[in-house]
């Protein structure tokens, strides 16, 4: 019965879409449909878990406040009661990280809700998403704040930074399966304004406050980063001006400083990790590029006087995904083992160029990782609420 609910459902793709043969939300729900089933029943089990679940002491917010941890900053084993110092690339077990993984599962919990209700319309899965909606968003006693004042901060050293800011990129998929789902009769209204509100008002703190200043002129994957949040939280909330700035900023900032004419990212591979950061900053910017393209103004085709394009960046590092042997460069000093993935960047860039090989690549590798960090650096894991 289930692969006959696939095939009607295949069939209500065929028919409803203008170009049929060509449609990658089809290729894609073909591709990822046994799992997507899968994780949307996963989801429909689920209970909310807010950042009010657990505190750490060392946090100078409240209960309701975002915390987490500076990854790469340990204990000075020279003077233990003091400062933490740097060791760049190298993430310490033992610093507070609750947060951010209740960020990240809400993030997969409403993406395979969002994923799941693509191919079934069914309520079931909207009604589950107001439950997590008011946990997170309504609830007095639950909910989060819209900032990241406390995030990536330092024992001895700092009580947030606007490098933390890049933890709110979880929240991508929590906005994007809202939008998938926002015109279901089961939706509650009044959540679902709430939702948006609270979403307006984080975009108002991250584009004012110091914090959002310093995460924005940062010179590499966290300034993508940056883009890359705003923009989704910007068309989420119907904010045309923000995506305008970041279109713009995208094509005089982004690729002007970041992209070197042989389509690699040189801020990325001077990096202790530069294959792991390389994918990462390519993934953020293709994400850029699938959420604020239009007919009228396509990102994936925008170049540089001097040529520079997307069409570069990703053909400098498909063969490196392809065939991780090709790499020259040494290899990551964390995690080198465990990339790549499934890699967002590949299956945008299909769409976007209609390279087969884009497709086949991304048909190949790992949808569903399970390695933490690996998790937390893919900032697609549902594709197919992108797509629509």
């Amino acid at each position: 019965m289930l692969y006959k609910l696939y095939a009607v459902v295949a069939f209500c793709f065929l028919v409803n879409s203008s170009k049929a043969n060509d449609s990658v939300f089809v290729k894609c729900a073909a591709i990822l449909k046994d799992s997507i089933i899968s994780k949307g029943k996963w989801a429909l089990h689920q209970q909310p878990v807010t950042t009010t679940a657990s505190y750490c002491d060392r946090s100078a917010g409240g209960k309701h406040d975002f915390y987490s941890e500076g990854d790469y900053w340990w204990p000075d084993t020279n003077n233990l009661n003091g400062p933490y110092i740097q060791k760049d690339g190298l993430t310490n077990p033992n610093n507070f990280v609750d947060h951010r993984k209740a960020l990240i599962r809400f993030s997969q919990i409403m993406g395979s809700l969002g994923a799941a209700y693509s191919i079934t319309h069914k309520d079931v899965y909207v009604k589950k998403a107001i439950i997590h909606l008011k946990a997170w968003f309504v609830d007095t006693a639950t909910l989060m704040n819209p900032s990241l004042l406390y995030a990536q901060a330092i024992k001895g050293k700092v009580t947030g930074r606007g490098i933390g800011i890049i933890d709110m990129i979880q929240m991508m998929e929590v906005a994007k399966g809202v939008e998938v789902m926002e015109k279901s009769k089961a939706m509650d209204t009044v959540v679902l304004n709430t939702v948006k509100q609270w979403f307006a008002n984080y975009l108002i703190w991250v584009t004012t406050h110091s914090y959002g200043m310093d995460e924005r002129e940062a010179k590499n994957n966290h300034g993508t980063c940056w883009v890359m949040q705003v923009a989704v939280f910007a068309k989420f909330t119907n904010n045309q001006t923000l995506i305008n700035y970041c279109k713009n900023r995208f094509k005089t900032v982004l690729l002007p400083n970041q992209l070197a004419k042989d389509g690699s990212f040189p801020l990325e591979m001077s990096r202790t990790k530069p294959y792991g950061y390389s994918l990462f900053n390519l993934d953020a910017l293709a994400t850029i590029c699938q959420e604020l393209s239009t007919k009228e103004d396509n990102l994936w085709n925008f170049s540089l006087p001097d040529g520079r394009n997307m069409r570069q960046a990703i053909e400098f590092m498909h063969p490196f995904v392809a065939d991780k042997s090709l790499w020259k460069q040494k290899p990551d000093v964390m995690y080198w083992d465990d990339w790549p993935v499934a890699q967002p960047f590949l299956l945008f860039g299909y769409q976007a160029y209609g390279n087969d090989t884009l497709l086949q690549t991304w048909k190949n590798l790992n949808h569903y990782p399970k390695v933490e960090e690996v998790i937390r650096n893919l900032p697609v894991r549902n594709p197919l609420i992108w797509l629509n």
